[in-house]
């Protein structure tokens, strides 16, 4: 039995080296592509927080979410209050009950 291996042409590795270099560009490019994408995506900018929020007496906050035209305050005693972003104003109040 013959251990000798067979002569590879040199066609052969030039397009195998051509291939390789074009894929690994390929996937530089596309990971350039998508952490372009992030830094696009994540710096746009937001609604502006409002300064203070005027909540009830004996309320503490839970969570907070923000719209253009109002925001939201989840307080802990289950209830969501609604406000205007341009007045601070109370909108809204909406009593949260879970059924058991």
């Amino acid at each position: 039995m013959d251990d000798t291996p067979n002569p590879i042409d040199a066609r052969t590795l030039k397009f195998l080296r051509i291939l390789v270099t074009t894929l690994t560009a390929t996937m530089i490019i596309g990971l350039l592509v998508i952490i372009a994408l992030f830094v696009i995506k994540f710096s746009e900018t937001r609604p502006p927080l409002p300064e203070r929020i005027a909540l009830p007496d004996g309320v503490k906050a839970v969570a907070f979410t923000q719209a253009e035209t109002w925001y939201a305050v989840v307080t802990d005693d289950n209830r969501i209050l609604i406000y205007s972003p341009s007045t601070g104003t109370l909108l809204q109040e909406v009593e949260v009950t879970a059924e058991e």
